[in-house]
């Protein structure tokens, strides 16, 4: 399974949800092997991980060289552009981002809530928060991926 997390710029949420996944599905005796993990932005490139983001990641136990070897992504690279056509689910953080998404994979798109809680409820954007609303936000994602983690184990046990 390759799963693909987006959010607008590639440098908070979509980066975080990457690392905390594939760390998470690591562990996971059910799932460990079995699923690909990226992340890409739908609107704009940016060059760098957010500071707070990397900060969160290495609170989480990432080295700071695992963090800042994070390349941002970008729909429009040819590279990116291929995750998105091999992407088994593509997962953003608002609807806004399943707009941006071309048409032909918007079939794939679900929020990070929906496959988390099954319902829709819109994972603010961090960059625009200040520190200590930030780390609030990542703690929401986290929670969001440890659910999904828990969700997809059950799938795959059935």
């Amino acid at each position: 399974m390759k799963v693909l997390f987006v959010c607008s710029q590639n440098m908070c949420r979509s980066p975080y949800c990457e690392y905390m996944f594939r760390k998470l599905v690591s562990e996971s005796p059910v799932l460990n092997g079995k699923i690909e993990v990226h992340s890409s932005a739908v609107m704009s490139p940016v060059k760098s991980i957010h500071e707070n983001t990397a900060k969160a990641l290495m609170n989480e136990g990432f080295s700071k060289e695992e963090v800042y070897a994070h390349k941002p992504g970008y729909i429009l690279r040819k590279y990116d552009w291929n995750l998105f056509k091999e992407a088994d689910v593509i997962i953003g953080m608002t609807k806004s981002h399943k707009a941006l998404v071309p048409f032909f994979w918007k079939n794939k798109f679900k929020t990070l809530s929906e496959v988390a809680i099954g319902e829709y409820k819109p994972v603010s954007d961090p960059w625009l928060q200040k520190p200590e609303d930030y780390a609030k936000s990542m703690l929401e994602i986290k929670a969001y991926i440890e659910q999904y983690v828990e969700n997809l184990e059950r799938e795959m046990q059935v």
